[in-house]
């Protein structure tokens, strides 16, 4: 297209309908009326990316061995069996390690969170439909996948599904600036509301404006009514900064994910919520502190020095 004023004024035209759209969409939340259009991407785009990530990936099996595993804790056994021979097959190549590495801590929260899980492997970054923090997961409708549904890895939680499409999905990532999960503290139990801030830290409101926080202490999801978007107990992150209470109805803090947002591969949605809540179940052991070495200073006596009788 040549560089002419008409040709101008139709980029200009393109951007503000591309920006009024999104404005719509983000309003709009589950009720938006562009959900259509986004499931349609879906259904049409989504074959091509799942058929381009199974082209190149050698661990597809892996992750297909907790495709199934919805029938809660009563599963794992057979799974740790099934990954410990997908170990065997896939040899000693240092990708392949790492995936199985994350395949078994996914594996262990949902044993001990007592989760039904789906295995997905991420196969594209953010979404064409939009400038949101997602990633295109190959598992949809075909799959058991539904809207609204928890997303987790082996660190903790990753975010929520927010389209499906027939076998592929859409994860809203937990540091986007439109997602919010209610939190619920380690041991205390102060309930607050995490929200992304893209690169930044998670911010937090307390409900509670005299909570007595500290930088270290650790959050999970408190859960959602019917457990959608969010069942209990996933690991969120650690506190990283506490703002001074200025007599304000609410608390801020700010909390460090324990997920590396830029690192995902294989992810697992929950597809079945536990029976009971697990509490601080799922969280990792705290790390114990390491000792402070003490030096001892031992002063010798010079050989001039006064004996102590010689002393004036």
């Amino acid at each position: 297209m040549r560089d002419t004023r008409e040709s101008r004024l139709l980029l200009v035209l393109l951007i503000a309908i591309a920006f009024a759209l999104i404005t719509v969409d983000i309003r709009g939340g589950q009720d938006s009326p562009v959900d259509g259009a986004r499931q349609a991407a879906a259904t049409v785009f989504g074959p091509i990316e799942n058929g381009v990530s199974s082209a190149v990936d050698p661990v597809g099996n892996a992750v297909a061995a907790v495709r199934d595993s919805g029938d809660r804790h009563d599963r794992v056994a057979q799974l740790e069996h099934d990954n410990a021979a997908l170990k065997a097959k896939l040899g000693s190549d240092d990708r392949n390690r790492s995936r199985l590495k994350q395949l078994d801590k996914m594996i262990k929260v949902a044993g001990e969170g007592q989760y039904g899980i789906k295995g997905a492997e991420v196969i594209a970054i953010g979404a064409a439909q939009g400038f949101s923090w997602t990633v295109t997961i190959d598992v949809g409708a075909h799959d058991g996948i539904k809207r609204d549904m928890t997303v987790l890895n082996g660190d903790g939680l990753v975010g929520r599904v927010t389209t499906v499409g027939p076998d592929t999905a859409t994860v809203l990532l937990a540091n986007d600036p439109d997602f919010t999960v209610g939190t619920r503290m380690e041991s205390t139990d102060e309930l607050g509301f995490a929200s992304g801030q893209g690169d930044s830290p998670l911010r937090v409101e307390l409900l509670n404006a005299k909570a007595k926080i500290k930088k270290g202490d650790r959050l999970i999801t408190f859960g959602s009514q019917a457990d959608k978007p969010f069942v209990p107990g996933v690991p969120v992150g650690t506190v990283s900064r506490v703002d001074p209470s200025g007599g304000d109805l609410t608390r801020t803090v700010y909390v460090k994910p324990f997920v590396s947002f830029t690192k995902l591969d294989i992810l697992g949605v929950v597809v079945t919520a536990p029976k009971s809540d697990p509490r601080d179940a799922v969280l990792p052991p705290k790390p114990k502190p390491t000792p402070t070495p003490t030096v001892t200073v031992t002063v010798t006596p010079s050989a001039n020095a006064p004996v102590d009788d010689q002393q004036q």
